[in-house]
């Protein structure tokens, strides 16, 4: 009687999952058992919100932050061959304000904004799509997988939305910067630009934009991902507060920025209103190097961290809680 009321565990039967031939996936058993064990499979999150969830968060992310990205830009664009118009960031501030007022730190919002929403929206769907078919019958990321899934949602979004977004965006803001300046609105410039140059004048930079933001979000995410299995161990199930994710949305999105600065400051000059004087993205780099020095790459580091920082804290923080809200209406298998 004492061996039939012995407790049964899985050694002691013909599945035994170290024991090549049974039924199922000899290595995968022990790894379904403790995840069963730890509370279930990790959370997975359907392409379809991650779009909706992605395009929300997009949309509010840039209206709070687009004064620093119009700094950064107006720095970067402030080449030394010619006399530098900005001692710094907050020169830069004082001189738009008193020439433009402070509506003059959101001159270009509205091309950024018509494109930040699809951009978030492509980012996370993307993102999204690409880890379903990389997480382990567990469900969960691996952070190596999360570098080529970033990757992937980095150049999806770099080729359909960003692009044509930030070449238009720094035309704008290039063109304020000029003595007569020539676009009066978002619709009209995008008119002129075509008339001018054909769609191709709304891909200018395409390489330099394909590299940025492919690193980004392959660091941006990786960063993310790593933090992330660390802070929930062996439960999957365990919930992360706004604080956390947006901690690790910031620590993200520092490490991009100092990935990737160089590429961001090519990327700008490539779209420039000045952009005919280089003949490639590597041109570019190259002239930058000789008529600048090294030090030029890192131009607008410092408002870029800002912005990015915050940016990717924002943009992380609102996507969970609004697929948090999406899981409660939208019930997906």
């Amino acid at each position: 009687m004492s061996s039939i009321l012995q407790p049964f565990t899985v050694s002691e039967g013909p599945c035994e999952t170290a024991r090549p031939g049974c039924h199922g996936s000899p290595r995968g058993g022990t790894r379904s058992l403790a995840a069963a064990a730890s509370g279930g499979r990790s959370k997975v999150t359907h392409p379809g919100k991650a779009i909706l969830a992605g395009g929300i968060a997009g949309g509010i992310e840039i209206c709070i932050t687009f004064p620093t990205e119009y700094v950064k830009t107006q720095l970067q664009l402030d080449e030394r061959a010619n006399p530098p118009r900005y001692q710094g960031i907050g020169h830069c501030v004082k001189l738009t304000v008193q020439d433009h007022g402070v509506k003059g730190l959101y001159r270009g919002l509205s091309s950024l904004l018509y494109g930040s929403i699809p951009k978030s929206a492509v980012r996370f769907g993307m993102f999204e799509f690409l880890s379903n078919f990389a997480r382990s019958p567990t469900g969960k990321l691996d952070a190596k997988a999360s570098v080529l899934c970033g990757l992937g949602a980095g150049v999806a979004e770099a080729v359909l939305i960003v692009c044509p977004m930030e070449t238009i965006k720094v035309k704008f803001i290039h063109d304020q910067a000029s003595s007569a300046p020539k676009y009066r609105g978002f619709f009209h410039g995008v008119r002129e630009i075509i008339r001018e140059q054909g769609l191709r004048g709304t891909y200018q930079g395409l390489t330099a934009t394909v590299l940025k933001q492919g690193s980004n979000q392959a660091i941006r995410f990786f960063v993310m991902t790593s933090l992330r299995n660390w802070y929930l161990g062996d439960d999957p199930q365990r919930e992360i507060n706004p604080f956390i994710t947006g901690v690790f949305g910031a620590t993200a999105g520092a490490a991009s920025v100092f990935g990737n600065t160089p590429l961001d400051v090519i990327k700008t000059r490539m779209q420039g209103l000045e952009s005919h004087k280089y003949k490639s993205t590597l041109d570019c780099a190259k002239q930058i190097l000789r008529n600048e020095g090294p030090l030029a790459f890192y131009k607008g580091t410092v408002p870029r961290l800002g912005r990015v920082c915050l940016d990717v804290a924002i943009v992380f923080v609102i996507y969970e809680e609004v697929v948090k809200v999406l899981n409660r209406v939208w019930k997906t298998t």
